[in-house]
């Protein structure tokens, strides 16, 4: 595929954004209702073209494989957001505001679609439908992008989505799948401000690099989750040990995923032997601090997945098994250090203390703060947005999972009566 097949599927994408702009609600959402079925209906060969792919990608290790993977479990799962996109409020044409001038001047703000949304990925099938239901509903058309490691997959959700499109009279247009994963179509993507209005990417830290540097339209930068938990003297041992553990191993491939546990010294003699003993427990490999390893090393002396950390083992996404352990001082430090570290995703305190609980809340600068609460929940799905096209840490338009506000913007409409400006 050469940039000038390229640069046509982006045409069709911008001509068909105006007509799904206008598109009603209750046909985006018929047309959905269809996807959501067709996703049960041909589970079978959805899974079938997924193995293609496991198959191809099956040296490039458990973390890779897990975001790659599509079961009956995760199909379902995806049928059950799409369904959940249905039922939440189309925010295309809403007023945002409204204000009658003395003179009659009516003036307001309504929600509009941003357009074209380009999306570039990598290895998640999942993210062929978040996004497309997503652009779906907000009647922005999308240009997607993954890579050759989903391939087979990406390719036949995305028949599946065009064929929802036309069954109910709406432009299959409106969805654009690049086939050609060569590296240069990406290049290509990035220069085409001309058709697209928003670019997206879903992938590590050089595909997101890469975006923010590169790319000639507004780009959203996330999806790199360096993510810490901080383990306040004031806590229910019990309960940090489950959410520490639930954070860590309930899905470690994920960018909501823990990294780094933060235990203040008070409780540490008391919770580091229980925290350990578990995340071993569940082959979690661990790297320590000076600290922690002194404390726990006679207890754990014989288990090779405990070892001393390196200072490449802070700031570190893992996306897998693999967690450092740092025992602090105080509250305070704990701060510094996830402002050192942090990458502005997911952070997390565990305390009783309410004037801790605030500090840290009102300190720490992520897209989402938790207290006393797992980081997997900072999830479109999980607040309620149905789905979401990415987990944005910029400060500027979106900020955390992307639903349906996300996807839009505003226009001002300015109605009079023969009004002219004196």
């Amino acid at each position: 595929m050469s940039t000038k097949s390229v640069i046509i599927q982006a045409e069709k994408a911008k001509s068909a954004s105006y007509e799904l702009g206008i598109t009603s609600t209750e046909k985006k959402n018929k047309a959905l209702k269809l996807l959501a079925g067709n996703l049960r209906k041909y589970s079978s060969k959805i899974i079938k073209e997924n193995q293609k792919d496991l198959s191809i990608s099956k040296n490039l290790g458990d973390a890779f494989l897990d975001r790659l993977k599509l079961n009956n479990e995760r199909i379902e799962d995806l049928i059950n957001q799409v369904n959940k996109i249905v039922d939440l409020t189309d925010p295309i044409g809403k007023i945002i505001d409204k204000n009658i001038r003395k003179d009659g001047l009516k003036i307001s703000r309504v929600k509009v679609s941003l357009g074209v949304i380009g999306v570039i990925y990598e290895s998640r099938p999942n993210v062929t439908i978040d996004i497309a239901s997503l652009c779906l509903k907000t009647g922005n058309s999308v240009i997607l992008r993954g890579g050759k490691e989903s391939f087979h997959t990406n390719l036949f959700l995305s028949k599946l989505i065009k064929n929802s499109l036309s069954s109910v009279g709406i432009n299959k247009e409106s969805v654009q799948f690049i086939e050609n994963t060569e590296r240069s179509t990406i290049n290509d993507l990035l220069k085409m401000d001309r058709y697209i209005d928003l670019m997206i990417p879903r992938g590590g830290e050089q595909l997101i690099n890469l975006v923010s540097k590169e790319s000639t339209m507004p780009s959203i930068v996330g999806g790199i989750g360096v993510t810490h938990l901080y383990v306040d003297k004031s806590a229910d041992l019990k309960q940090s040990l489950e959410i520490a553990i639930n954070s860590k191993t309930q899905r470690p491939s994920v960018c909501n995923a823990l990294d780094t546990l933060l235990i203040h010294e008070k409780i540490s003699p008391k919770f580091t032997p229980l925290i350990i003993s578990a995340l071993t427990t569940k082959n979690v490999e661990i790297k320590c601090d000076n600290s922690t390893f002194s404390l726990i090393k006679k207890e754990f002396k014989n288990n090779s997945n405990i070892k001393k950390a390196n200072k490449n083992d802070w700031g570190n996404e893992f996306l897998s098994l693999k967690i450092s352990i740092k025992t602090v001082k105080s509250l305070e430090e704990a701060i510094n250090h996830i402002k050192k570290y942090g990458s502005g995703h997911t952070e997390a305190i565990s305390t009783k203390d309410e004037i801790v609980k605030n500090t840290f809340l009102k300190e720490i600068d992520a897209s989402a703060v938790m207290s006393n609460a797992s980081t997997r929940f900072n999830d479109g799905g999980e607040f309620g947005l149905g789905a979401e096209i990415a987990i944005s840490t910029n400060k500027f338009h979106a900020r955390g999972p992307m639903g349906l506000d996300s996807l839009t913007s505003y226009k001002w409409i300015v109605e009079g009566s023969g009004h002219i400006r004196t």
